[in-house]
């Protein structure tokens, strides 16, 4: 009754798992949520009271498909901060991330390319490919690489009919990120390829440690540079993003953007220009700094129970925890967890299908009196099903 690619969406696992949780809530009962990758804070007051004086001068109407003028050349200071050169006009405003993929498969894939995107990966990307008529081909990754591509599985996963890749630095769900000589490499073999290289930057900024590079445009300039203001900026449900492109693109980019979105929103725009202020970059790398506390708590509470963790990531909000010692497929494990416990985590399942059934994500999006919660439940749970730890 439907198109054919409308049916090739595989449901999104997370979000049925956070409906079946709000049932639970609705029925008065706590829940301990590690499923979404939404951070707990509220938007900083500061961008708040940006976007309330926006609205009440009104500055309410269509803007340029590109984004405000200002907003562009904030984001240009902010990659000049980092010791990156980014023109303005080679970053375009995006109606979240989701919208900058959408502009992105657009504007690189025809019907039949295919994009290499990896295995484990964030789960949604195989969908926008497969909107424009392409096809996603996973790249399996392996812990002992940190879930990453290697070179050589890059170079082999790429074949006559592959027109891009889509990696992340760092990664949903596993945190880690691509080193600097790999991503170089791979760019280069693209671009030889004829090809393009998208670069996933979404949780830019939320590392829990000196960062590999600040950006990938400090490693190559012709990158395709896919961000977002939900993660480190904490603005999830603003619905807005930015992609850079190489300066060819931004004609074919800015003329997709009138068409698809013809603007971003303009509120929120205005609230973003004070995300780059220094009273809100305070309070996101006070919020980047009790990150990484919840990071080591729930992975040690965690390691404590017997689970494995084979890969510490280099930043996100995400541990990809391996469940092998339970004996129990992912989705078994979430749903008997929730149901039983009312304890939210995310099969791997959710990120492709490499060793999937062996994994879970944990999101430590919540706060430390939450996963000290969580982590007395998995207990209890473990003791109740016979697994030792």
């Amino acid at each position: 009754m439907f198109s054919a690619r409308s049916n090739e969406v595989s449901p999104f696992v997370v979000m049925q798992l956070l409906q079946r949780a709000s049932e639970y809530e609705n029925a008065g009962k706590t829940v301990v949520h590690f499923e979404v990758g939404e951070p707990d804070f509220a938007t900083a007051e500061p961008i708040v009271a940006a976007a309330q004086q926006a609205i009440a001068a009104g500055r309410t109407k269509y803007t340029s498909a590109q984004g405000i003028p200002e907003l562009r050349q904030k984001i240009s200071g902010f990659y000049s901060n980092m010791g990156i050169e980014v023109a303005p006009d080679r970053v375009l405003i995006t109606s979240g991330a989701s919208g900058g993929l959408t502009l992105l498969a657009s504007l690189l894939l025809d019907p039949d390319d295919e994009l290499l995107i990896t295995d484990p990966g964030y789960p949604c990307n195989d969908v926008f490919a497969r909107l424009v008529g392409a096809r996603p081909r996973p790249i399996p990754v392996q812990a002992q690489n940190r879930f990453q591509p290697t070179l050589a599985e890059f170079s082999a996963a790429w074949t006559a009919q592959t027109r891009a890749a889509l990696l992340a630095s760092p990664a949903n769900p596993t945190g880690t990120m691509l080193p600097a000589d790999d991503l170089a490499a791979m760019a280069a073999y693209a671009a030889q390829q004829e090809g393009f290289l998208i670069l996933d930057e979404i949780y830019q900024g939320l590392n829990h440690g000196p960062s590999i590079y600040p950006s990938g445009l400090a490693v190559r300039d012709d990158l395709f540079i896919l961000n977002s203001f939900s993660k480190f900026f904490g603005m999830t449900g603003w619905r807005l993003g930015w992609v850079v492109v190489p300066p060819e693109a931004i004609a074919p980019m800015t003329k997709l953007a009138q068409n698809l979105f013809i603007s971003p929103n303009a509120p929120a725009q205005y609230a973003a220009l004070a995300a780059f202020d220094d009273d809100a970059m305070a309070i996101h790398e006070q919020r980047k700094a009790t990150f990484a506390q919840r990071a080591v708590m729930l992975r040690d509470g965690l390691l404590d129970l017997g689970f494995q963790i084979p890969v510490i990531p280099d930043g996100a909000f995400y541990l990809y925890v391996d469940i092998s010692h339970t004996g129990m497929p992912s989705m078994d494990f979430c749903w008997q967890l929730l149901d039983q416990f009312q304890v939210a985590v995310t099969p791997g399942d959710d990120f492709g299908e490499h060793h999937s059934n062996s994994y879970v994500r944990f999101a430590y999006t919540t706060n430390q009196q939450a996963i000290d919660l969580g982590l007395q439940r998995i207990k209890q749970a473990l003791t109740a099903w016979g697994i030792g730890y």
